[in-house]
């Protein structure tokens, strides 16, 4: 865990300085998508996501919105392993070289070094793409570990007993995080108890809280497994924070916990080469995931109860009651990462708002645990103290991520 003295020599206690929200870019429309599943008319396998030819040097909006510069230099996400729960993961772009293992191919689904969909490979991108020179792209925890585990087939399409298979496989080499890729309209038995012995486990499981395309019966209902309670259910916002609209827009059908970025998102692809562009709460269930391994980095000896509530606790702007369209909030790398101290209660209630930003908190939120420190360290805790009122009060005044106040570099 970092020191209350590191985080203020980096400056990570004062409000995020960057690019007006107003100003934040969209995706790329020209990029071609990556889906969860690839179909023919027929229902069938519709063939491998072709290479892509296209590049964009340009910084996605999610970093751009959620800052995660400000929190690499105390956390890339080292030492935590996340698995991904998808089609698979292929690394052609190198992007993930010495920190992805696989897990066995499961009874029923594909090889997961061989993914044909791209979906899995573009959500561990997300997560732990490294930074390379010359592209704005990267994952938001670039130094974890991604564990590949296979729970579709080629075509994208995966069941609940083979999703079991998946999060059980994942919980038993050890994966703290894990980032389930798919939606399934119903579970099962061996679906609901692999979730709990996995959380008995100490593993966070994170998982999209409908499918990234609306159901074939244009009802929308619970997703699973982001319906059973030890599962953190995300929602994905547009480019700026604000709700989908549009044909586009996934109706929510079930509970939701946690919104993050998951429209016009920009990732790579299993082959080397161009850039893909996706959109829906799967995307947004991985930028969930890389923000627990950012905040596990930095806070290694959290169990997943206290990860969980940290998460929850530190999203813009948290209130006790979950708002229907987004839960606790939306999702904040810097808060989750930089808090000193996380309450054992829930912030005051706040009056819900189907918007992307639910109502500020109140200007200060007490520490309920007492920190014993060494009288040499008094004048460093009262310099913090006094940098890290700074926040609350620019959050009560409208700041989110990626926006500066007026003459801020």
């Amino acid at each position: 865990m970092r020191t209350a003295a590191a985080l203020l020599a980096v400056g990570l206690l004062l409000p995020t300085a960057g690019t007006a929200l107003a100003d934040t870019p969209a995706g790329d429309d020209s990029l071609p998508g990556v889906t969860q599943l690839r179909r023919d008319a027929s229902g069938k396998p519709a063939g491998c996501l072709p290479p892509s030819t296209k590049r964009t040097p340009l910084t996605p909006w999610p970093q751009t919105f959620l800052r995660p510069d400000r929190v690499w230099p105390l956390s890339q996400g080292d030492g935590v392993t996340v698995a991904v729960l998808g089609s698979g993961v292929t690394d052609g772009t190198g992007l993930l070289a010495g920190r992805l293992d696989y897990a066995p191919k499961l009874t029923g689904g594909g090889d997961p070094a061989r993914d044909c969909v791209g979906h899995g490979t573009f959500l561990a991108g997300l997560i732990a793409a490294d930074r390379r020179d010359g592209t704005g792209f990267a994952g938001l925890a670039p130094r974890a570990r991604i564990l590949a585990v296979s729970v579709t087939d080629d075509g994208g399409a995966a069941t609940a007993d083979l999703l079991a298979q998946g999060i059980t496989a994942a919980s038993e080499r050890g994966a703290r995080i894990i980032a389930v890729g798919v939606a399934l309209p119903a579970g099962n038995d061996a679906l609901a108890g692999a979730v709990r012995a996995a959380r008995s486990k100490g593993a966070v499981i994170v998982a999209p809280a409908a499918p990234d395309v609306q159901p074939g019966s244009g009802k929308p209902g619970p997703a699973y497994p982001a319906a059973y309670g030890e599962v953190l259910a995300v929602r994905d916002l547009a480019p700026g924070g604000a709700l989908p609209s549009g044909a586009g827009a996934v109706p929510i059908g079930g509970r939701v916990d946690l919104a993050a970025p998951g429209d016009a998102v920009t990732g790579t692809g299993p082959a080397s080469g161009g850039n893909y562009t996706g959109a829906g709460p799967s995307f947004a269930a991985a930028f969930v995931a890389a923000t627990a391994a950012l905040t596990l980095g930095s806070h290694p000896d959290l169990t997943a109860d206290q990860l969980i509530r940290r998460l929850e606790t530190t999203a813009y702007h948290a209130v006790t009651t979950p708002d229907p369209q987004v839960g606790y909030g939306t999702i904040d790398p810097v808060a989750a990462v930089t808090q000193l101290a996380v309450p054992d209660q829930a912030p005051p209630a706040a009056t819900p708002a189907a918007l992307a930003m639910p109502p500020a908190p109140p200007a200060s939120t007490a520490p309920t645990q007492a920190v014993v420190i060494s009288l040499a360290a008094l004048a460093v805790i009262a310099l913090v103290a006094a940098a890290g009122a700074v926040t609350p009060r620019a959050r009560a005044r409208g700041w989110r991520p990626g926006r500066a106040e007026d003459g801020q570099a």
